[in-house]
């Protein structure tokens, strides 16, 4: 089970059930210290009781890194930059969170001189791979320890017994029969009553957003500002790309906007049902397209939006470090110089609307576009093009018809 000797763990810890288990686990399994590591992405209130609840289990130390404004700055925007969108619905708000937090780990453990980190991911999901591919990225000696894979627990009751047994302090309740996990971008449920497809979800579960039945009977409109394809200013106002997601969310979640609730293919190779609120992030996304859409070369656009599965399916699958993304993300973030200028948008009962776009980079001129009458495009041009494009077409037709 022990692949050597280590002299310390970082233990990527939450909290919860799981980690609070792991972090007792390791230290009787390994006679070690173990260092409990928590990253800020945005969880809001469930960080505070972390410092007393792993120093009561046994934590050496307890180290919460606030990396909110880098979570947005390096992971969200460049990914967003990118259009990515995992099978057609899913803005990869837990996906993209994982290099961060596991880059943020690997940091504190070459920090505090540990040969060893661990996680609470379990052998079925995505995690465990988001979580070590991060790690063996930056350290490839780096001892993982993985104890969902290796342990003689196989359950959350098993869970509860041993933490019994233990004493470890932890909070069970029956009123969230599904897993959360929270950050700037979004919110995700699974689990639980959620694995049965065809069940929907409680009306009450919902954090981020309202129900767009319940949501103002006024639109809210605003102008999102953006330079070098992310956004910078809402309303006129600059903000930090933390601050800009965080104003967005409530914004959006007032209107019910960015709920989406499917059934994706995960990379071990089981469907799994996933329940997402992503408000803030929706609106980006809709109003990058719409800039876009006015600045971006024609065959440039094209080209982003065939890279858009394979993009999308790198973050999903855990490869941020991958020489493949690097390389996807530097023609990504050339395109995005383009993109720059103001996009108006309206939300309303969980939509989001454009109702504007504008720019000083904008290959949009009114004086082609126009059905009026123009002095810049000849009409019988169009004459040439079509038959030089036809040639194809007639010569098929030709040999089908035996001439």
């Amino acid at each position: 089970m022990k692949e050597r000797k280590v002299s310390k763990i970082v233990l990527a810890y939450s909290g919860g059930l799981d980690t609070s288990v792991i972090l007792r686990w390791l230290i009787e399994q390994y006679d070690c210290p173990v260092v409990a590591f928590a990253a800020d992405v945005g969880q809001g209130e469930e960080l505070e009781p972390l410092h007393e609840k792993a120093k009561a289990t046994g934590a050496e130390s307890v180290h919460v890194v606030d990396v909110r404004e880098e979570f947005v700055r390096d992971f969200v925007f460049p990914m967003f930059r990118a259009n990515a969108v995992y099978e057609g619905t899913y803005l990869l708000g837990t996906s993209i969170a994982r290099p961060c937090i596991a880059k943020a780990q690997m940091e504190l453990a070459a920090a505090v001189k540990a040969d060893a980190v661990s996680h609470g991911a379990t052998g079925k999901g995505n995690d465990q791979v988001r979580f070590e591919l991060t790690y063996f990225s930056m350290d490839p000696e780096i001892v993982v320890i993985a104890p969902w894979r290796v342990w003689d627990m196989h359950s959350r009751s098993d869970l509860i017994a041993y933490a019994k047994a233990k004493e470890i302090p932890i909070t069970v309740s029956a009123a969230k029969p599904y897993s959360m996990d929270r950050n700037l971008l979004h919110l995700s449920f699974e689990g639980g009553i959620l694995e049965d497809p065809w069940a929907e979800p409680p009306a009450d579960m919902f954090v981020l957003t309202v129900d767009p039945r319940n949501a103002p009977d006024t639109p809210d409109e605003l102008v999102l500002s953006f330079e070098a394809g992310d956004p910078v200013a809402i309303d006129g106002r600059r903000l930090s790309p933390a601050e800009i997601l965080g104003a967005l969310n409530s914004m959006a979640g007032r209107h019910g906007v960015g709920r989406v609730d499917m059934v994706e293919n995960r990379y071990v190779g089981m469907k799994s049902r996933g329940v997402y609120e992503t408000p803030g992030g929706t609106v980006i996304h809709a109003a990058r397209r719409a800039l876009e859409s006015l600045t971006l070369d024609r065959e440039v656009m094209h080209a982003k939006d065939e890279w858009i599965p394979r993009y999308a399916s790198l973050v999903y699958n855990g490869y941020w470090f991958s020489p493949e993304r690097y390389m996807l993300q530097a023609a990504i973030d050339e395109a995005a110089r383009a993109v720059t200028g103001d996009v108006r948008l309206r939300l309303y009962k969980g939509s989001v609307t454009v109702t504007g776009r504008r720019s000083d980079r904008s290959l949009y001129d009114a004086r082609y576009a126009t059905f009026e009458a123009d002095q810049v495009y000849s009409q019988a041009d169009a004459e040439g093009f079509i038959r030089l494009n036809a040639l194809r077409l007639r010569i098929r037709s030709l040999v089908e018809r035996g001439k």
